[in-house]
């Protein structure tokens, strides 16, 4: 047996032993008792706590239990705020109200609803669903259709019907960030959010557990598909100090075209947040007027700067610049890097007008 690995042996009348023999009998609070002690090792870098269901195992199953420190890591609780809070936006006219994940989604009635929205289709599944084996009968068809949009874009699958029902968080968790990722949320995930977890393994009778860490969220870049580094990456990850230097380029840039309306750029990471600076940006730029219908000149919601950002994008592309890397979303989000990459491609084309 290697490092890392413990081994319980479970009694010979309890439904969840194999035909071996059992050593002793045990009462059911002997077993769970028996199991944490064998989870909870010393070699452990963690003592986790194993609630009784979490050893209930058929053979060759398993299940993943959440580090209690990673759980109170900042960043994942924010990430499953910033999930919940996500879906119920998107919910808001089915009087779904999402309070904890592992609860409200494992049955499919809540992810057939959200697929529903996201995509616009409607899933040939029963309105109510209340036996195990009609859940999990939605689960796949929510799933299936699930696979069938992700796959073209080559992601690895991190979920299944068994694990979303078994109300296992980390899957449900891999779920959600595809999704957004895929449907382009107006959200912005947490980067670089791991935790570490327990998985507790049945075989041949006997409980294996083994500590492994699982990587929930990467950058935004790697999780929407843009595998491609860039100068920004580079000028960030590895030269924070110039940083300054190019900001102050791009403001002057810009506020030499903005200044012929009286305006004026003196923080970057806010004043193009709402797209109005973008798309008055681009008329000066192309030398046209923008007629005023065409965006949201006081932007009040979300949505509403989306569309500014979004229209201001089309506006470059129609200028014979390529697609922005970035998305509308992140410069509302106030993500500098992305800000800092749509003025670049500006100023790349018209940094020789007068």
């Amino acid at each position: 047996m290697g490092p890392g690995v413990c081994l319980l042996r479970l009694p010979a009348d309890s439904p969840l032993a194999s035909d071996s023999p059992a050593v002793t009998r045990f009462t059911m609070s002997d077993l769970q008792e028996e199991g944490k002690n064998a989870i909870n090792l010393p070699m452990s870098p963690a003592s986790v706590e194993i609630h009784p269901e979490d050893t209930l195992l058929e053979e060759n199953q398993e299940r993943m239990v959440i580090d209690p420190t990673s759980r109170d890591d900042p960043r994942f609780r924010e990430l499953v705020k910033v999930l919940i809070d996500w879906v119920n936006d998107v919910l808001v006219g089915e009087r779904i109200i999402v309070k904890q994940l592992e609860e409200d989604l494992y049955d499919g009635q809540v992810l057939q609803k959200l697929l529903e929205k996201l995509a616009g289709c409607k899933l040939n599944v029963a309105e109510v669903t209340q036996s195990e084996i009609a859940q999990k009968q939605k689960l796949q068809t929510a799933l299936q259709a699930v696979q069938e949009l992700l796959r073209p874009h080559g992601r690895a699958l991190q979920w299944t019907v068994d694990t979303i029902h078994g109300k296992n968080l980390v899957a449900i968790l891999h779920l959600l960030v595809a999704l957004a990722m895929h449907f382009r949320a107006p959200i912005r995930l947490p980067e670089h959010v791991s935790v570490q977890v327990v998985v507790i393994r049945k075989r041949e009778g006997l409980l294996h557990s083994s500590h492994i860490t699982e990587e929930l969220t990467t950058t935004t870049e790697m999780m929407m598909g843009r595998f491609e580094r860039d100068a920004f990456d580079t000028l960030f990850d590895h030269a924070p100090d110039k940083l300054s230097v190019v900001k102050k380029s791009l403001i002057t840039f810009v506020n030499k075209h903005l200044g012929k309306l009286n305006l004026e750029v003196t923080e970057l990471e806010t004043q193009f947040a709402d797209g109005v600076y973008l798309v008055l940006l681009m008329g000066l730029l192309e030398d046209y007027f923008v007629p005023l219908h065409n965006f949201y000149l006081t932007p009040d919601s979300f949505d509403q700067k989306v569309h500014n950002v979004s229209f201001a994008f089309e506006l470059m592309l129609d200028g014979g610049l390529k697609k922005p890397k970035a998305r509308p979303e992140d410069v509302v989000n106030l993500d500098l890097k992305s800000t800092l990459r749509v003025l670049y491609n500006l100023f790349t084309k018209y940094k020789h007008l007068e």
